[in-house]
């Protein structure tokens, strides 16, 4: 399986001020971006109400591709197997998707589900039965290899607010297989004060997705604890950096904020970079 890229690619997320794909295609042809990374956790992109027309109409028309952000309460490890049968026939469905229309990418999160909170601590269901996490983990892994086959698809792992040792193991288990790959969001990993770092840069090889905006926490002037998704320029992360560490990773990249006003922020900061 083929899923690199010799060049760095940029994209912009789904808007909620241009939700749809033709919408979204029009505004990413019009910056001179390359991808639009869908979001399924709005109502035009579930799997009763997908216009794939439009899909194959905003590739012929705009000659943009698509990559695909996948729900993010998705929890494939859910301790109600039938919850979690259902969440594992999502990701089937969406990897059904990417296959009828070339999209090599399916970004998704790893919740970390429920915990107990015990005296002077709190414990999650998934690090008191390691055991039943790791199996559905690893059942899940199967059904999206299966899926994908020989095609040019991989789904990516993003960190969120740090992930939890047992959420570790559970990943490293997921990166035995090169169906599956590592998505670093920058913004999130700064503003849950870099600690899930570590972790990426020892996978560094499984690292060919980036989620690019700039940040700051409470220390840095964020006005309600820490602010994330923020244009180029107006955070204090060092954005040159992780701009060399994604063109040495061939990663594509999602210029990740929510207006149409940021988007074209950080599109000017890059240009002139």
């Amino acid at each position: 399986m083929n899923c690199e890229s010799s060049l760095t690619a940029f994209g912009m997320p789904t808007l909620l001020e241009k939700p749809g794909a033709l919408d979204s295609a029009a505004l990413c042809a019009a910056l001179s971006l390359s991808f639009v990374e869908l979001n399924m956790n709005l109502p035009g992109y579930q799997p009763e109400r997908m216009d794939e027309r439009s899909l194959f109409e905003a590739r012929e028309r705009y000659g943009v591709a698509f990559t695909l952000h996948l729900d993010e309460n998705l929890n494939v490890c859910d301790i109600n197997p039938l919850v979690s049968k259902a969440y594992t026939q999502t990701a089937l469905w969406a990897i059904d998707l990417a296959k009828r229309h070339g999209m090599p990418v399916l970004n998704m999160h790893l919740p970390n589900g429920v915990y107990f909170t015990l005296p002077g601590r709190k414990v999650y269901l998934y690090e008191a039965y390691p055991k039943d996490y790791l199996s559905v983990l690893r059942d899940f892994r199967s059904a999206c290899e299966d899926a994908i086959g020989g095609a040019a698809i991989r789904v990516y792992v993003e960190n969120c607010g740090g992930f939890p040792s047992f959420a570790r193991e559970g990943i490293e288990l997921l990166l035995e297989s090169e169906a599956f790959g590592l998505t670093w969001d920058i913004g999130h990993n700064h503003c849950a004060g870099g600690v899930d770092e570590p972790f990426l840069r020892l996978h560094l090889d499984k690292l060919r997705h980036m989620h690019l905006h700039d940040a700051k926490g409470a220390a840095e002037g964020a006005a309600e604890g820490a602010a994330c998704h923020l244009p180029f320029g107006a955070g204090v992360l060092d954005i040159p950096a992780f701009l060399a560490l994604a063109k040495s990773r061939a990663c594509r990249c999602v210029l990740e904020v929510k207006t149409i006003e940021g988007l074209k922020q950080s599109k000017e900061w890059l240009d002139g970079f």
